[in-house]
């Protein structure tokens, strides 16, 4: 399947309403079944990450398939081991290729049993969940951090608690804080210092939760308004105090000419004249998921660019620096990778390739799809190949694109 995209105005107005946070979503849909609680999690995320991870935590089955959900492998690897039963959990073909040795390796230390059905270090995997003990850990702080909220979200529930020492540099800390938050939303009590996160052993509390819209979802909305010639849109239900790490993009485009203001129900974007950046550098260890986001818009805006921070980006649902590199050459952009883990583009650019790409891949990943789609508005049209691949995490994005006079089809 393909969409093709269009805009049939640069001017963009509007109300969206942004799906609810996947991050959030499914680590509350983990805390709250810790917590053994009767209140079910309200607006729940309509991603396909978390409707794989209520079909787990309803099933009466043993064996779960998980699809390209990689927060749910990993967040579930841990709690299963945690829940006393034998169960088995695979996914995609693309999901069997994403090493999950370093979570199975520190759950084992705890005293879990798990071993690997076909290949060594990535799933599937066979759990024996039985009653953990905690103790003391260590963990590299660079690899994904959702291995070490995994592990956290179980830390209260094990025995004797958790001392985790995360090791070299910290990635992603925005979404350890997020988990921790959230933990201390229902009853956990916890101490973050430096590199070492402690805690006891104590009960989670079953709480009313609502989860509020996703920060990430926002970016392709922002990328928009820079790309734009004139925005009044409102994003419904994000608020610029969020819990989400990726709130701190507001700023970010603040150096494209987007002013963000907070409102009742949400967070309205205009624009005001500026003068864009020469070139443009960012470190998005924090926050790997929007890196996308702001290639593409580089690229569309003719800004240089150089990011770092992008070592995660590696073990995504796809290899995304290569798959930058590979779909940005379509517009006439030739990135590289100056070091692991970065990416850059002199702003060299071929505008025949430019106003007419060639249709853009995107490896079963949500992300490239969100990405390159606003890239339309730069271009007069953007061809994206297996679009509904959005449905990962943003389900309602061709029709929101459609409210401000974006073609799709």
């Amino acid at each position: 399947m393909q969409y093709s995209i269009k805009p049939t105005t640069k001017s963009l107005q509007g109300k969206i309403t942004l799906p609810a946070s996947k991050s959030i979503s499914n680590r509350a849909l983990i805390i709250n079944a810790l917590a053994y609680s009767p209140l079910p999690v309200q607006n729940l995320s309509d991603s396909d990450d978390t409707r794989v991870m209520q079909k787990v935590l309803s099933s009466n089955t043993d064996r779960f398939d998980i699809g390209h959900a990689g927060t749910a492998m990993r967040f579930l690897t841990a709690f299963l081991a945690k829940i006393v039963g034998k169960w088995e959990i695979t996914g995609s073909e693309r999901m069997q290729q994403r090493p999950i040795k370093i979570l199975v390796d520190a759950l084992n230390q705890l005293g879990a049993k798990i071993e690997y059905i076909n290949k060594e270090g990535y799933p599937p995997l066979r759990i024996w969940g039985s009653n953990l003990k905690g103790g003391k850990l260590e963990l590299d702080g660079s690899v994904s951090s959702q291995y070490i909220t995994a592990l956290l979200m179980i830390a209260p529930v094990l025995e004797g608690g958790l001392e985790l020492t995360l090791k070299n540099r910290i990635t992603s800390a925005s979404y350890i804080d997020l988990t921790l938050k959230l933990m201390a939303r229902f009853g956990i009590e916890y101490s973050w210092v430096d590199n070492l996160i402690s805690i006891k052993q104590q009960q989670y509390k079953p709480i009313p939760f609502s989860v509020e819209a996703d920060w990430s979802g926002a970016s392709y909305w922002y990328e928009m308004a820079v790309l734009a010639s004139d925005v009044d849109i409102l994003l419904k239900g994000i608020e610029l105090n969020s819990l989400q790490g990726d709130c701190i993009q507001a700023d970010w485009f603040e150096s494209f000419g987007v002013v963000s203001t907070q409102e009742k129900n949400g967070v309205r974007l205009t624009k005001k004249e500026i003068r864009l950046p020469e070139k443009y550098l960012q470190n998005f260890i924090e926050n790997p998921d929007i890196a996308q986001t702001f290639a593409v818009m580089c690229v569309c805006k003719g800004i240089p660019f150089h990011f770092t921070g992008l070592e995660t980006l590696k073990i995504k649902e796809t290899d995304r620096i290569a798959a930058l590199i590979d779909e940005l050459e379509k517009l006439g952009a030739n990135l590289y990778e100056p070091q692991p883990g970065e990416l850059a583009w002199d702003g060299q650019l071929d505008e025949i390739l430019f106003f007419d790409p060639e249709p853009i891949n995107t490896y079963h990943d949500h992300r490239m799809a969100l990405a390159f789609a606003p890239a339309a508005i730069a271009t007069g049209n953007i061809r994206i190949n297996d679009p509904k691949v959005v449905t990962k995490s943003y389900p309602g994005f061709w029709e929101d694109l459609k409210k401000v006079g974006i073609m799709v089809g």
